[in-house]
């Protein structure tokens, strides 16, 4: 469960992208923004608070000013006080204007953080919401290793000591390129979107067991190695003839879910002399096939189909 991120970690991180300022409300720095979406709060500045989403950081632009400056003083003031009371995380004040007295003091008595900035009402959500976006997503982290095969994000998955790394050294030989080995840090930033790296302490380095730790990028050169991402096929190595039957006409599609997101999974047995590495090539040109509707095991299973149909019908025809 995503906890949020303070404030305070928002404008520390912001403050010279978006020349933050804080205009009053320090007591609200330590609460949290637990949505990467933006709001715009006109609607609640009229008096429809529910429209108020929690914990969300909400903009005030020169829509909502002007509204405010059009209301009685009293009712402006009411307006503010009744946002100020609702569930926000922060107020940030855009197009480098300067907010009311009265919007500056309601806020500091409310404890909600007033944060000024010159940057336009969109420029600034767009910084904001990819800001939020990678600091919110859905995160875990997993023994595996991230390779790009042919432009595809491809986690392979097994037991330690089956040969992920490996496999993933004899691709990188091969002019792909390594994300992680050993730990993947995994984070959902889209609604079907996975995204991996790996862990800054061992970034770009492998355990191959014979060698060592090795250095992907000093042996093969900065272009063999990525920093993040996306995974779109999983390949999950198993040792020879263990567990379940593996399916050899490839009918049955199979998938593994990650962070509520399903990705495509492939099963490869593993035994001396096979070489996973070129498997794993082949899987990910199958899942190109696939990606546009191309099925080579279904096909091929309805060749047979019509060729026993065939067979049939002649030997109908002859008795």
């Amino acid at each position: 469960m995503v906890e949020g991120v303070k404030v305070s970690a928002l404008i520390a991180a912001l403050a010279r992208a978006c020349t933050l300022k804080l205009f009053s409300g320090r007591g609200g720095l330590s609460k949290a923004i637990t949505a990467p979406r933006i709001q715009k709060p006109g609607l609640a500045l009229a008096g429809f608070l529910r429209q108020i989403k929690p914990h969300r950081l909400q903009v005030i632009g020169n829509t909502e000013l002007d509204y405010l400056a059009s209301l009685e003083p009293a009712a402006a003031r009411a307006a503010v006080e009744g946002l100020c009371r609702a569930p926000v995380a922060c107020l940030v004040v855009t197009n480098g204007a300067t907010p009311p007295d009265y919007l500056v003091q309601i806020a500091d008595e409310s404890s909600v953080a007033l944060i000024g900035t010159p940057l336009k009402t969109s420029d600034f959500i767009v910084l904001v919401t990819a800001w939020l976006q990678e600091k919110l997503a859905a995160s875990l982290t997993l023994h595996a290793v991230l390779v790009e095969v042919y432009g595809v994000g491809v986690l392979i998955r097994g037991r330690s000591g089956i040969g992920k790394s490996e496999a993933a050294l004899e691709l990188v030989s091969r002019g792909h390129r390594l994300v992680a080995d050993d730990v993947v840090e995994v984070r959902c930033i889209g609604p079907r979107r996975l995204v991996g790296r790996g862990a800054d302490l061992i970034e770009h380095h492998m355990e191959i067991r014979g060698l060592g730790i090795i250095n992907v990028e000093d042996l093969f050169g900065t272009l063999a190695t990525m920093r993040e991402k996306q995974i779109e096929l999983v390949a999950e190595l198993v040792e020879w003839g263990s567990g379940d039957a593996t399916d050899r006409l490839g009918l049955d599609e199979r998938k593994e879910t990650i962070l509520e997101v399903e990705l495509p999974l492939v099963t490869i047995p593993v035994r001396p002399g096979r070489s996973v590495a070129t498997i794993i090539e082949v899987a990910v040109r199958t899942h190109f096939l696939k990606e546009r509707g191309r099925r080579s095991a279904q096909e091929f299973a309805r060749r047979i189909d019509r060729a026993i149909a065939r067979q049939g019908g002649h030997g109908d025809r002859e008795g």
